[in-house]
């Protein structure tokens, strides 16, 4: 496996991601309190891969206003 600096050195993989993920959502009741099937896509993708934590916040903050 090949270091991603986009991703810090515990969230590599789908897996290290989707658990970070889960506890994310278990220590921010406000990450899950207004949970929408465009936030579960950022989600979905940020465990994929393909957005970084700041990524997905970001798109979720712009679609949420605040």
């Amino acid at each position: 496996m090949r270091y991603d600096p986009k991703f810090g050195p515990a969230a590599q993989t789908p897996e290290q991601r989707a658990w970070v993920l889960s506890q994310m959502l278990r220590m921010i009741p406000g990450l899950r309190t207004k949970m929408t099937t465009y936030t579960q896509q950022l989600y979905d993708r940020y465990v994929a891969g393909e957005l970084s934590w700041a990524e997905m916040r970001q798109a979720r903050e712009l679609t949420s206003g605040g």
